[in-house]
């Protein structure tokens, strides 16, 4: 849990400085394609920082993450051995790349808006969809409304509640990161067994 609670000190630092929303934009996209820490963190931050922009922040974080997976349905599509295997591997998602395949040929639209909105790396699910070539467009409309209903619920959290939320996290980040662990499987398991 220390190196998850330093990258995310680290990723919290960027709101404290003038770079936090190319940060937000950046941490967003390249969350979308490998990086492990959600940028929900840095949305939090930001947020907190300045409630009346959260909505602003919620669309950052959207337009960022949808380009990123873009860029990761890109290295599915185009690089999967050379780039998207190695990532794919890192999350441990290999083992579920035929049961992803499984779910889109059966009801591909709904598994990218699952992936989209909750704690499954979402970034496996779109180097997913470029190595199973699943519809560009449909990919591209599923991540829009599934990563901005994610995004925007959590600016509307913050709008709503303030730095309440902050207090809680950082009160109980190592029991969120449990629940956490334990959603992301329980999603992985979601998709195997159920969906």
């Amino acid at each position: 849990m220390k190196f998850i609670k330093k990258l995310y000190d680290w990723v919290l630092h960027w709101a404290e400085t003038p770079y936090g929303i190319p940060a937000l934009f950046l941490l967003a996209f390249a969350e979308s394609s490998f990086f492990p820490v959600p940028p929900d963190v840095l949305l939090i931050a930001l947020a907190i920082s300045m409630p009346r922009k959260s909505f602003k922040y919620a669309l950052i974080c959207t337009v960022g993450s949808v380009l990123g997976g873009i860029l990761g349905y890109g290295i599915g599509h185009y690089g999967y051995e050379a780039v998207g295997k190695p990532i794919v591997d890192f999350y441990h998602g290999q083992g579920i790349m035929d049961t992803i395949k499984l779910q889109y040929d059966r009801h591909g639209f709904i598994g990218i808006l699952i992936a989209a909105v909750t704690p499954i790396p979402y970034k496996v699910f779109t180097i997913a969809s470029g190595v199973f070539e699943f519809d560009f467009w449909l990919f591209i409309i599923g991540s829009i409304i599934g990563r901005s209903t994610r995004f925007f619920l959590v600016a509307g959290l913050i709008w709503k509640f303030g730095p309440s939320i902050k207090e809680f996290i950082d009160k109980y980040f190592n029991l969120l990161c449990w629940v956490f662990m334990i959603l992301l499987i329980g999603g992985f398991i979601l998709i195997k067994y159920v969906v």
